[in-house]
């Protein structure tokens, strides 16, 4: 009795990533039984006629990678199924050659049979993988009363970063095994991650600041890890994050000073949003400050609250234009008419536009080593953080000690402020040059200016 074997990638089935699955078909005496191998392809990765998974050269994986994004599995991976789809067959010849010593007829449906008897139970490739996940959910379930949202919110991305990895490479991810290595693969998979949006076909991609982030935040996780009895891999200390420096999108005093005097009588909506927005540029508030200060706050010239994001007490002083935005609104319950941060955000760049704050603005990102620059009108970059930025800049070049500064803003480290002192200084030499011209730097020439004279 002969037995034939052959693999079919079933072309009529397939999952949302475009995967289809490899099944092994058995004829014995006119039998016909269809035995799944637990593989997944993508078509251009099965050769029928070879009858095997082709290997992943440079070129066919460059090919493959546009148009399979990060579920592209790795070459390991691909070898790996093939040597299970050999073992596979050379278990059905071992049944066949059993059988036939023995001199038993058999079919089709027995060989199966015992193929099902063989397969040791396996630990579910993803186990350890969960345990990682179901420790992020217990970290943000631990933390949702004493955290802010936002900043439990990096460590649900960092979780979905972490499956979105654990998918592609098909390698589980554990506590104890997370270590130099593994956090540079994770760093180049974060860069080369792309989402395209099902309506709009945007690509969306991280940069470097992101990633950075994503990165220094798996490496706290694990210092929690640690805390809890984990056993983890010392490894991930040695590996150094680069991080670059997001620039400071401030309003000089010139532009400030058109929001204040722009006549919005006739636009309620604008007028509120110009008055919350400019008392965080005189005051160094953050948005969430903002929506937080109540009546009880405000202590004569002063206000006193505890900082949302740092929990630590903040007095400051107000100014006349604080002071004075504070008595327009003196018949609300609340200090100021703040609205949502979504519409916040939107409105003060319809605000400033109006005010012709419109200077170009170059941004800078980085996607691992590309530079990415693009140009934007200045009011098109401001945000609701621009007023806390702009009473920085401001007061630093109103002559304001930079640890006053610091004691307003609640800033805790110079570290953090110093890049508001660099970029008032130059602020300042561009001011300078403009009024006055740029000075010579070559003395060739001012000697010889002053030889003709």
């Amino acid at each position: 009795m002969e037995a034939t074997l052959r693999f079919e990638l079933r072309l009529d089935t397939v999952n949302k990533i475009g995967e289809h699955p490899l099944i092994m078909v058995l004829r014995i005496a006119g039998q016909r039984k269809k035995v799944s191998t637990g593989v997944k392809l993508f078509p251009e990765l099965w050769n029928n006629e070879n009858q095997q998974i082709i290997t992943l050269t440079g070129k066919i994986k460059d090919k493959l990678t546009k148009k399979y994004k990060e579920h592209l599995p790795t070459k390991n991976q691909l070898i790996t199924w093939q040597n299970d789809l050999l073992k596979l067959k050379n278990q059905v010849i071992g049944i066949e050659s059993r059988y036939s010593l023995d001199g038993k007829a058999y079919s089709a449906a027995m060989v199966v049979e015992l193929l099902k008897q063989l397969k040791t139970p396996k630990v579910k490739k993803d186990e350890p993988s969960n345990q990682i996940f179901a420790l992020i959910d217990e970290y943000i379930k631990e933390n949702e009363h004493t955290r802010a949202k936002g900043g439990l919110k990096i460590y649900s991305c960092l979780k979905n970063h972490l499956q979105n990895y654990h998918a592609k490479t098909k390698t589980s991810i554990r506590i104890d095994e997370i270590d130099y290595g593994f956090m540079q693969s994770f760093q180049n998979f974060l860069i080369g991650w792309e989402k395209v949006h099902k309506t709009t076909k945007n690509v969306k991609w991280l940069n470097n600041i992101t990633i950075a982030k994503q990165l220094s935040t798996l490496k706290a996780f694990l210092n929690y890890a640690r805390r809890r009895g984990f056993k983890v891999n010392d490894g991930y200390k040695d590996f150094s994050i680069k991080r670059h420096k997001l620039e400071v999108i401030a309003l000089n005093q010139m532009e400030l000073n058109s929001l204040l005097d722009l006549d919005l009588t006739s636009n309620k909506r604008l007028d509120q949003v110009r008055d919350v927005f400019c008392f965080s540029c005189v005051t160094g508030f953050r948005y969430s400050d903002l929506v937080q200060l109540k009546r009880e706050h405000i202590k004569e010239d002063e206000i006193r609250l505890t900082v949302k994001k740092t929990k630590e007490p903040l007095i400051v002083p107000l100014n006349i234009y604080s002071h004075e935005i504070l008595r327009k609104y003196n018949h609300m319950e609340t200090p100021l008419p703040v609205i949502s941060n979504q519409k916040f955000n939107n409105y003060i760049k319809e605000l400033c536009e109006r005010a012709g704050i419109s200077d170009p603005i170059e941004r800078i990102r980085y996607r691992g080593a590309e530079k990415i620059s693009n140009i934007y009108p200045k009011h098109k970059v401001i945000s609701a953080h621009t007023g806390r930025k702009t009473f920085a800049t401001l007061s630093l070049e109103k002559g304001i000690p930079a640890e006053t500064v610091m004691k307003i803003t609640g800033h805790a480290d110079y570290k953090s402020f110093q890049r508001y002192v660099k970029v008032t200084e130059e602020r300042k030499r561009n001011e300078m040059q403009k009024a006055w011209g740029a000075p010579v730097r070559n003395l060739a020439i001012i000697e010889n200016s002053s030889q003709k004279k």
